[in-house]
This record gives structure tokens, sequence and C-alpha cells, in this order.
């Protein structure tokens, strides 16, 4: 018995030690080779190849080939972004060719909704999405300029023309009367604290718009605007190191504003008969005194990036510079910008992260203007007799400043206008997993926001100024926000069966605080000090009002989304939010909002219909809330005067607005009605949507008469509404045919806006350009019927004392039995007009033949009167008198009786023709090729498959090329699009609303000349 134990023994050793040999030969390293390709057979460079449980890897070049060692019983996992990943066993193969998969729920089939991300094809609310790659098809400062005219709803209204400015956004129309009206922007997670100047285009990987109420409910009272998701760009997990860079530099050419030349101005004045020629002027004299102003302008940006991945976690960092100047000397706008990004899983449950945006910006020269510029008289020289600059011009009733190219850069010390801001954004977050209940977990967000602002301006003596000896001055702000949020969010992800559960549940709390201080001085007693130490002047120095204020906001929000066999979906969400600003006892207000969909597609009827890939029926309804007013407004507020009091001087305090303990929130009521489509094979895709917004209790600044005392107060009074339809189509032409391929993009959209009440009752508030039943943005004017001729009847009735050849403007009066006026025009004929487009929206193409390819995007708007300053009276550029330069226009003269201008010896109103401001009024259509790029993608070059560079592509762009079916370009040769505020660029600013959006006298466009490289490796 003993020895065959034995026996046995020794054969289960012999038979373990042959094992052992044949398991380690097994296990030998082997070197694995292959090719990555797409389901077309195209090869896919840059895919990770990863070895799994190790950070070791490789990648795939231009050809998508690769090689790796690694042991001959290993697993490889295959990863690339936009495609299904592939872990494949290497069973001692040598040759392992894969094809990746597009993955059908992958970067582009994921959208941002708040708190989380979803399938599009489970959206039920309104989003759009835009990648990042797609936004900078169009150079821009920022992503309100690159997002113009690409998102069905969202409108990108120019505000200012100066380097670096940003756009209004308004998202499904006006709703507040003096509230904000501006959407909530979330970076990163966390609702962000800055300028959306201080974020760089090419960090970011994707925006995502919320816009009805049921999809901007989760953000509460922030998000009554519309909501902007922005993420910015991040590592992979398994990802080897990459390296971007993108760039591109940029000539301008300017597009001058059309004023008279030498001839046409003498020819004026001659009209007019009321000015002769100035001291400094004469005839013979032409002087283009924009040529003598404008410099060659340039345009450049640089962004490096560094991203990659381990198996447990991801990093991404980013150094951005962006310098744009203005054709107008000394000023310009200059950026840098610092990102970060790092998430890392700890152990089985617990992952951490923290991501950081920063930047330091310059904007010099922001005060230069050209008014001056532009209503110089032509008939004068710049120059003296020995070639020196005259620095004072002398013209019939006005002496300018002489702005020129030379005279602005000889200034140096003697002019400096400069704003510094730092801003830095920061979110910290720690997520864990809830053991023992799978899909629960936690998450705590902190965000820590910071932005400082400084400003300092100083003009020297006698500079900008007729007056020689008048003394220099000097001013200073600085400003500090402060911004810090904490979100404690809890989620619950459960599938059993075919259905699918997402529930959120949310705590925040945040608080704002904002400092402003500022001084001034006069008689700086050297040039060289500027505005850097105003203690040292010899003349008056005064202390500016400060500013100061600190809020609070604290949530509670629970959210449910539940899917059914991917055809039936729904979800709820409930928010409750608490604003300090508002009255005590009415800081809290809940809202509800619920949305749901229907994939009818997946539905057994619709399986022989194979043109339809996915139908989608939506319908959602939700409450948002605003409390955007300043801080303190329910408290009242008391106004300072100085005065002398014998040999005192003192300060005296008076009631200017009465307190409202009762001031509360404005709310609005949304419906949304959508359907999503696919058809012909992903060939083609769209959304078509209707909504209704009703915002009542609306947060106004009511104003009391003067015998009250006291000039206005807050409260919830009026009502507003906005109602459209939204049509947004991406198509794809040519799929790939013979090396051809041809993509195209079309948004359409329409909004109706209307004040449905006013406090007290009242149906018009003329001196805010309100009226019930029209549009919030409005013009309250005469309307311009054309010009008086000689055989029209009733001048003498209706213009008494008025000349042929005047501006005739609409009667709305009683006419006698006998057919004449009842009489004169008056103040009772000014009307309302409305400025708003009947549609607007913008298209994109991308024309591709194999390795080269040609993109272009655009903007349009039908309908709508444009306002322009510089032809209205309001601008003193048409005052058609000869006084000063004036806008190139067709005048009425005896032989010249169709033109669309006033007889220059027609009756006037003080400076201007009477009823100039009509002059200003034009239709507010056109049609705008925004940018046109062509590029050749060299990555597939021979030449480059041993450099280690993944993608090189060069291209050429031309922004602002050109515009069609525009009668104010077609009248101007101007650019359509507004370029200031009402209350901007012009020399009185009191005529338009500051709301309303003008073309004044601000930077001038132009289109620019770029050229760029994308590079990778």
């Amino acid at each position: 018995m003993k020895k065959r134990s034995l026996h046995w023994k020794e054969i289960m050793t012999t038979l373990f030690f042959f094992l052992s040999i044949h398991f380690v030969a097994m296990a030998q390293n082997v070197t694995v080779q292959g090719t990555v390709s797409d389901v077309k057979g195209e090869p896919l460079p840059g895919v990770s190849i990863i070895l799994e449980g190790t950070t070791q890897g490789t990648i795939t070049n231009f050809d998508g080939k690769y090689s790796i060692e690694v042991p001959s019983d290993a697993q490889l996992t295959f990863q690339f972004i936009g495609f299904n990943s592939q872990v494949i066993a290497v069973n001692g193969q040598t040759t392992i060719n894969v094809t990746l998969e597009e993955d059908v729920v992958g970067i582009d089939e994921v959208v941002v909704v708040g708190y989380g991300t979803q399938r599009k094809e489970a959206v039920t609310g309104s989003v759009a999405n835009m990648k990042g790659e797609e936004m900078r098809s169009v150079p821009a400062a920022n992503v309100s300029q690159s997002l113009q005219g690409r998102v069905a709803g969202v409108q990108m209204a120019q505000t200012s023309s100066k380097p670096g400015s940003v756009m209004q956004i308004r998202i499904r129309g006006t709703r507040s009367l003096n509230a904000d009206n501006d959407p909530l922007v979330v970076l990163d997670g966390i609702p962000f604290a800055g300028s959306i100047a201080d974020i760089n285009p090419s960090d970011i990987k994707s925006v995502d718009i919320l816009k009805d109420a049921s999809a901007t409910a989760i953000y509460g009272s922030r998000g009554a605007n519309g909501v902007i998701l922005i993420t910015t760009n991040k590592g992979y997990k398994g990802e080897k190191a990459t390296v971007t860079y993108n760039g591109y530099y940029g000539m301008k050419s300017t597009i001058k504003y059309p004023m008279m030349n030498g001839d046409q101005l003498m020819k004026l004045r001659t009209a007019a008969d009321i000015y002769g020629m100035g001291e400094d002027e004469a005839e013979g004299i032409n002087t283009d005194w924009q040529d003598e102003l404008y410099r060659s302008a340039a345009v450049t940006s640089h962004d490096i990036g560094v991203s990659g991945g381990s198996e447990k976690g991801n990093y991404s960092a980013g150094l951005g510079y962006y310098k744009d100047e203005s054709p107008i000397p000394l000023q310009d706008y200059e950026r840098i910008s610092l990102r970060a990004s790092l998430d890392q899983e700890i152990g089985k449950y617990f992952r951490v992260g923290l991501s950081t945006t920063n930047n330091y910006s310059t904007m010099n020269g922001a005060n230069l203007g050209l008014y001056s510029t532009l209503s110089m008289s032509p008939l004068a020289s710049p120059y003296n007799e020995d070639g020196t600059i005259d620095p004072v011009i002398s013209m019939p009733l006005d002496n300018n400043w002489a702005y020129t190219e030379k005279t602005l850069n000889d200034l140096g010390d003697k002019y400096k206008n400069q704003t510094r801001a730092l801003g830095t954004y920061n979110n910290v977050y720690g997520e864990v997993k809830i053991p023992g209940v799978e899909g629960l977990k936690y998450r705590m967000n902190l965000g820590l926001n910071l932005r400082l602002e400084n400003y300092g301006n100083y003009r020297g003596q006698g500079i900008f100024t007729d007056q020689v000896d008048r003394v220099s001055e000097a001013s200073i702000s600085n400003s500090l926000k402060t911004n810090w949020a904490v979100e404690n969010i809890i989620t619950y992800d459960k599938t059993i069966g075919k259905h699918n559960f997402n529930v959120v549940a949310l705590y925040s709390a945040e608080e704002t605080m904002y400092t402003k201080s500022g001084s001034s001085a006069k008689d700086i007693p050297s040039d060289h000090f500027q505005f850097y130490n105003l203690n040292v002047a010899a003349g008056e120095k005064t202390l500016s009002d400060g500013d100061y204020y600190k809020s609070g906001l604290t949530s509670y929000m629970g959210r449910v989304m539940y899917a059914y066999d991917n055809k039936y979906m729904l979800s709820a969400t409930v928010r409750t939010d608490g604003a300090s600003v508002l009255a005590s006892g009415h800081e809290w207000h809940t809202y509800p909002a619920v949305s749901a969909g229907w994939n009818i597609k997946n539905e057994p009827f619709m399986e022989s219909i194979t043109a339809i890939d996915m139908l989608k029926l939506r319908v959602g309804y939700g409450e948002t809330s605003n409390q955007a007013i300043a801080p303190y407004a329910t408290l009242g507020s008391l106004a300072d005067r100085k005065y002398n009091f014998n040999d005192l001087y003192t300060t005296g305090y008076y009631v200017n607005q009465v307190p409202n303990d009762a001031l509360g929130w404005e709310y609005s009521e949304t419906w949304n009605y959508g359907a999503d489509f696919t058809l012909l094979n992903g060939r083609l895709s769209g959304t078509l949507e209707y909504y209704i917004t009703k915002t009542k209790d609306v947060l106004l600044e009511v104003n009391l008469p003067q015998t009250a005392g006291v000039d206005s107060y807050w409260a919830n009074i009026g009502e507003t509404q906005n109602k459209g339809f939204e049509l947004s189509l991406n198509g794809t032409i040519i799929d790939n045919k013979n090396g051809w391929s041809w993509d195209a993009g079309f948004n359409l959209y329409a909004n109706r806006n209307k004040l449905v009440k006013l406090d007290s009752g009242q149906k018009e508030n003329t001196g805010q350009w309100w009226f019930v039943g029209e549009p919030i943005d409005v013009i309250y004017d005469y309307k311009r019927e054309g010009l008086w001729q000689a055989d029209d009847p009733y001048l003498d009735i209706l213009e008494p004392g008025g000349d042929v050849g005047m501006i005739k403007v609409q009667y709305t009066g009683e006419y006698n039995a006998d057919g004449t006026p009842v009489r004169a025009i008056g103040p009772d004929d000014q009307q309302v007009i409305n400025i708003e487009p009947k549609f607007e929206g913008g298209f994109n193409t991308r024309v591709a033949y194999k390795n080269l390819d040609l993109t272009a995007v655009g903007a349009f708007r039908n309908g709508g009167t444009l306002i322009s300053t510089l032809h209205s009276s309001s601008g003193y550029l048409n005052m058609l008198s000869g006084r000063r330069n004036n806008v190139d226009v067709d005048y009425w003269t005896e032989s010249n009786t169709d033109a669309r201008y006033p007889n220059p010896a027609a009756v006037r109103s003080g400076d201007n023709p009477k009823y100039g401001s009509t002059l200003g009024y034009f239709k507010s259509s056109y049609m705008k090729v925004r940018s046109i790029t062509l590029g050749y993608n060299l990555s597939k070059s021979t030449l480059l498959k041993n450099s280690g560079i993944s993608k090189l592509r060069v291209y050429a762009t031309v922004t602002n090329p050109f515009v069609m079916f525009s009668p104010f370009k077609k009248a101007t040769g101007l650019d359509p699009e507004s370029n200031s505020y009402g209350n901007e660029n012009a020399a009185t600013t009191e005529t338009y609303k500051k709301r309303l959006l003008t073309v004044g006298t601000n930077t001038p466009t132009t289109r620019n000349f770029l050229i760029g490289l994308n590079l990778t490796f």
C-alpha cells in the first residue's frame, strides 16, 4: 500500500512538472503586430492599445499600424474616441487586425443635461449640442462669437466691435423688463461667476444649451433665461500622453465708414447755405481722415495642450495666448489662459478630481472712439506747411483734436487707458460609490472663483481737446468679485429589465461678494506718473462712488428620469430656491417641471418604415423664476448730494428709492413641444420645436411722479410672453463617394415677444417705450413716409412753415369732411416701430475631397428694423448742414427729387433736419457668410510616418467675406450687424434706450485673412 502511494506521488510530480513547462512556455512574450481600421477599411491613427491590468501600451501610427510586445496569454484593449472599445485575447497570435465600429452612443450622441448626461434619443427637454471642433470653425475671441447663428433659438447680437468684446445672448427672447435676461453659464458643472470672455474657445470640448423650462428647471432661478453648459477638454483613461497645438495668425482689412470727400462736402455746404469755410479749411484739399487714422492690424491665437490617462485616471492641461488688434492705434485686447483638469479613481469606490480655468486679460484703448475722426472736415489737412502735424483742426464752428495714426503713436506716456482682469475659476469634487447598493453614489462639488479687475485712464495736458492748457486728468477703479458654491449630489442609476431609472437629489449653497472703489485726480505733475500715483496730483482729487454687495442662494432639488424599453421617457424635477436679494418672507420659491418623450420608431408598427431611423415626440412643462436684481433693492436706497454750507463742504442724503417688503420672485411658465428625427440611414437628422413662455410678476422698477419726492421703487408688476418655433437640420449629402463628402447644416427660428401687462393697469409707458400688446424692445418715433414734393397736398396744414424736400412723416389724426387734416403733425403722431425680425437662423456646409476640405458658416435675418445712429440725428454725422463732415448720402435737390435724404436747406430742428431721427431706420434683413475655410490634412502623408505626428492640418480662413440681401449694406456699404448699445457711440446718447442695439461710431468692422495650423503628436 505504501509503495503504491509513493508510485502515484511520482506520477503526479512528473505530470505537474511537464504541465508547468507547458504553461511557462505559453506565457512567454510575443510581438503582436497589426492594423486598426474603421468599418470602411480606413486606417485609424492614434488608437490606444493597452495591456489589460497595466498602464503599458502603444498607439497606432498614420497607417493605423501598431506593434507591441506582450505575454502570449495577455488581453489587449483597443480604444479610440467615438468608437466602441474592443478587448481581444492574444492567445499566442502575432498578427491581430482590428476593425472598430463607431459608437452609436458616442460623443455625438451624448448631451449634458445638468448634473449628468443623457443619450440624445432619451432626452425629453429642449437641448442643443455643439462640439468644440465644430464651434471653432469660426475663429473667434470667445464662445458667444463662435456660436452666432449656429443654434436655433439662441440669438447672439453684437454689442461692441472692439477687440475682445462679447455678444448679447438671448435664448428664446427677452422675458424681463428691468431684471437680467442673460442665460446662466455653467463651466464643468459649476455655475460660472466670471465673464464669458474669460473662457478660451480652444479649451472647450462641447457646449450644450438648455432652452426650455423642463430642461433648465434643474438650475432653478439661475436658469430662468436658459443655461449654457460648457465642458472643457479632458484626458481619457488609458490614453497615451498626447500633445496638441492649434494656432492661427491673420491680418485685417478695415471696412471704412462712408463719409463725404472734400468735393461732396463743398456741394453740401452750398446746398445748405449755412456755413462757410473754417480757418484750417481750403478748397482743393481732400483728406481721408480714416486713412490717416487706421493702421494695419493683426489677430493671433496660439494654444498648446497635453492630455493622457492611466487605467484609473486621466489628466489634461492647456496654455493659450490670444491677441486682437484694432485698426485704431493703441487699441487691442490680449489674453493669456491656463487650464488643467485631473480625474482619479482611488480603489473600488472613490473618485476625486479638479478642474481649473484661469486667465489674465488686458484691454487697451477702450475709450478711443471714431466720432472726432468721422466728423472731421476733409477740406482740412492734418499737416502744417513744414510737414508737422497740426494738433487741432478748425472747422466752421468746431475745433477738433486731430486723431491720426502718428498723433496717437507719438503720445507715449501722455495717454493710457487700460483694463486688466485676472480670473480664476476652480472646481474640486469627491465622489463615492455606496457599497452594497449598485448604482448609488454621492458627490460633492466645491467651486471657488475669483475675478479681479483694475482700470486706469490717463490723459495728458491738452490731449484730445482743443484747449492746449487743459490740465491732465487721471482716474482708477478696482473691483473684486468672489464666489463659492457647494453642491451635494446623490445619484441613483438602476436598470430592471426594460426599466431604466435615474434619480438625482441635490442640496446646494453659494455666496457672491463684490466690492469696487475708485478715485480721480487732475493736474498730474508728470506724464510718467500716469494713473499710478494720484496722490501727487496738484489739482482736485475725488473719490468716486464705490460699490459693495453680498448675496446668497440656497437650493434643494430632486429629479427623476425614467425610460421603458427605449420607447417611453419621463422626466420630473422639483426645485426650491431661497434668494437673499428678495424681501424677508418672500425669499423662497418652489417650481416644478415635467417632460415626456415617445420614441415612435421603436414601436412594432414602425418597423416596416425603413426610411425612418428615429422619430421621437416630446412635450414638456416647467416653471422657472428670476431674482436677478441688485442686492438690497428691497430695502430702498439713499442718494447723496454735496453742497457748501457757509464755509463747510458737506454731504447730504435723501431717499431716492422706496423699499418694498413684499418684493418676490418673477417667474415663467413654459410649454414646449418637439419632434426629433433621423432619416435615410442617418443621412438626415433634425429637430422641430414650438414653445410658449408666459412670465408673470415681472420685476419692474416703477417710476414715481416728482410730487412723491422719491424717484422709484421695485415691484412685481407686469407680464410678458414669448412664443416661437425652431427648426434644425443636419444632413450628409455625399458620403465618401469616390473620395468626395458633403455635409450641411441649417437652422431657422422665429420668436414673437409681447408685453402683456404693465403696472396699475397702464396700457403704455412712453418714457420707457413700453406698450401693452407690443414687443418689449421697440422704437417710439415718427414713421417716415419719404420727402415732401412740390405737388403733395396739405403741406401747409400738416407742416406749417415747412419746405419742399423736408422729411414727410405719417399723419395719424382725423380728417375734416372735405378731406383736409384737422391739425398739424405733432407728438401724437409718434408710433410704435417694431424692431424684431420675422425670422433668423444660420447655415454651415463642409465639402471635402480626400484630404482637402472647404467649410463655410453663415447667418441670416429677415425683417425688423436696424437703428443707425450714423444716419440718425442723434449721431450728429448726418446734420446735412456742412458744419462738420457728413455721412455720404443722397439728398434732395431740385434736380434730384427722388432722393432718400432731405433738402439741406429745408426746415431744421436744432442742428439737424426736422424728424432727423427717422433717417436712421433701415430694414435689418441680411444674409452674411461669417467665415470660409480651406484646409488640407497632411496626417496621412508618407513624409510624416516616422515623425511622431498623428495629425497635421493647415488651413486658410477669411472672416466676414461678404454680405447679401441687406438693404443697409446696399445703401451704406456697412456691416448690417449692430455694434453698440442705444446709449453709446453717438453724439447724444439720450435718444434711444440702452437696451436697443444700434450701429454707431464704434471700432470699424474688419475682414480678416488667417492662416492656421492644427497639430497633434
